[in-house]
């Protein structure tokens, strides 16, 4: 913080996101219209070891913003997309808590090309080259420490290219198609990027996490529809979260 320390527009506060009062009054001498809330713990082995101060900080913590947005008009906005939610990457719970999930129907692969072009076509080179800086940047959850500079969790190392998933996950939704015929026309529109067995390996993985992490959509807040898929209870989407895989896995399990 020391190069903007002196800045006119900067003012630093230390104070706990889970103090009512504190909270509260700075809002009251502030006036944001826009708060970005990066006060929360990380790390799955911190969390193993302390978990009350992940369910302090990361729920509790939330709470009170969404009070304070309640009594100022405003509205706590969620930032999970369409991607995560099919795949269940989201803690439960966690990336729920908001009033609004305004990108709960746009997929990664959409997000990436709308960044993409808005660094393109910005002015100001500063803000091209941080935006250009975190299309560059892998996808983590940033749940393990960083070794040596170096991201130590790579988020498609773990659950797969999300190109290949959002692809997935049109067809699968919106036309019905089934595991082979999902496959086939992987096969087509991704030759020369991945082999049979790279994507035998995803689509497998899809449908296994897809059924499994039907749970965590059952909560969503509100959202927009955006386009053709929703994974929405508010809107189009009706799914039991005991509903049951074997016909789809059976199918996958039968690629080669």
């Amino acid at each position: 913080l020391a190069p903007v320390m002196d800045n006119p527009n900067f003012r630093f506060v230390k104070a706990d996101i889970c103090d009512r009062d504190a909270v509260y009054a700075l809002f009251e001498e502030e006036h944001p219209d826009i708060v970005v809330n990066f006060a929360a713990e990380s790390h799955v082995d911190r969390s193993i070891e302390d978990p009350g101060i992940f369910l302090k900080t990361n729920i509790l913590g939330t709470q009170v913003l969404m009070d304070v947005a309640n009594q100022k008009g405003g509205m706590v906005v969620g930032t999970g997309d369409l991607s995560e939610l099919a795949l269940g990457w989201a803690t439960y719970n966690g990336d729920h808590m908001s009033m609004y999930g305004v990108n709960a129907d746009i997929p990664k692969t959409l997000i990436r090309c709308v960044v993409h072009h808005y660094a393109q076509a910005a002015k100001d080179e500063q803000l091209r080259n941080v935006l250009i800086d975190i299309l560059e940047t892998p996808v983590s959850p940033e749940l393990l420490p960083a070794k040596d500079g170096e991201i130590a969790q790579i988020t498609e190392d773990l659950v797969g290219p999300y190109e290949l998933h959002d692809f997935f996950l049109y067809y699968i939704i919106r036309w019905a198609f089934t595991p082979k015929k999902v496959f086939h026309m992987a096969l087509n529109a991704f030759e020369g990027e991945y082999d049979r067995e790279t994507l035998i390996k995803w689509i497998k993985n899809f449908y296994r996490r897809f059924f499994m992490q039907q749970f965590k959509r059952s909560c969503l807040p509100d959202g927009p529809k955006v386009g053709s898929v929703s994974l929405s209870p508010r809107g189009d989407w009706r799914m039991p979260s005991d509903a049951c895989s074997t016909l789809w896995m059976q199918e996958a399990e039968s690629l080669s």
